[in-house]
């Protein structure tokens, strides 16, 4: 089960960089001020992608609960990050 969300901020490389951060001491986590990926136990892995105008957000999980609840995690933690901006504008496709 695959979603996807494009959120626009131009702080998109910033808020990348700091998801990655806070969850590389507990997961497995590659990250660039562009791309990363975060692996979780659960079997999801979130994919970040960062430009000038936004961050793209993919999330691939084993089934549809497990994708739904790492939606708003993901949402949660971001805007935790954005919180100027919050909340972020997430629309999953």
């Amino acid at each position: 089960m695959t979603s996807t969300a494009r959120v626009e901020t131009a702080s998109a490389s910033r808020y990348l960089q700091q998801l990655c951060k806070h969850w590389a001491h507990k997961l497995e986590v590659a990250f660039d001020p562009a791309h990363g990926t975060i692996g979780f136990p659960n079997g999801t892995t979130v994919t970040l992608d960062a430009d000038e105008s936004g961050l793209t957000s993919r999330i691939e999980a084993p089934d549809a609960e497990i994708l739904d609840r790492m939606k708003t995690v993901l949402a949660e933690h971001l805007d935790r990050f954005a919180f100027r901006e919050a909340p972020l504008p997430f629309v999953w496709s």
